[in-house]
């Protein structure tokens, strides 16, 4: 973890920095030591958070979350910082009575991994369509899944391993489905609503599952 001083986040409308305050606060239930690469390219910040861990050089299994917002004039940002540390900076922002539309971001960065895998810009081809009703299922029945195969004493290889059976298994028997992960991401993240159909599409190894809340990439 390094110190590199402190940049500005400059919103668009006061609400779209509480929106950010949410996807944090729900990315921390998934991983609660995790963070957040925070991308600002002239008015807009995507924020990618780590859903699950890839496995091997190539990063197999890697879920990663995407929510684009909208700021206030130019930037030029790419900083990756703990999630908790941005979670305590909103709190400090709520108990000071700050109403303005700007964020400090903390000034520590980190380097996870995942944060240097880039999913390609170009090159997706629609796959498929995928509901509302069938992510949540998937989400809850993997979670169930989850904490009844884990044993009281588990150790950390076997609730990894059991993790990545679960996750890795594929929403339907259709080649095209994305992997069940990624439904986990839509649900925990908040990317899916009731009335909302996803979008599956491919690009090489990775599948983006496209929603009208946010993106959820998987390799």
């Amino acid at each position: 973890m390094t110190d590199t001083g402190e940049a500005m986040l400059r919103f668009a409308e006061v609400e779209t920095l509480q929106d950010l305050g949410t996807y944090v606060a729900r990315a921390r239930s998934l991983d609660a030591d995790g963070a957040a690469r925070l991308q600002g390219r002239g008015e807009v910040l995507a924020a990618w958070v780590q859903v699950l861990p890839g496995q091997g050089l190539l990063g197999s299994g890697l879920v990663l979350g995407l929510r684009v917002m909208k700021l206030d004039g130019a930037h030029e940002l790419d900083a990756t910082v703990p999630l908790a540390a941005v979670s305590d900076r909103l709190a400090r922002r709520q108990s000071a009575g700050d109403v303005s539309a700007a964020l400090q971001l903390p000034p520590m960065r980190v380097t996870p991994s995942w944060a240097a895998i880039s999913p390609p810009r170009s090159g997706w081809v629609p796959r498929g369509e995928v509901t509302h009703v069938a992510l949540v299922q998937t989400a809850r029945d993997g979670i169930e899944a989850v904490a009844r195969g884990t044993p009281a004493g588990a150790g950390a290889a076997a609730v990894a391993s059991l993790r990545a059976r679960v996750w890795g298994r594929q929403l339907s028997d259709d080649s095209a489905a994305p992997p069940a992960g990624m439904a986990l991401a839509a649900h925990t993240l908040g990317f899916t609503g009731p009335d909302d159909t996803g979008t599956v599409l491919t690009s090489g190894p990775w599948t983006r599952l496209s929603l009208r809340n946010g993106e959820v990439l998987a390799r």
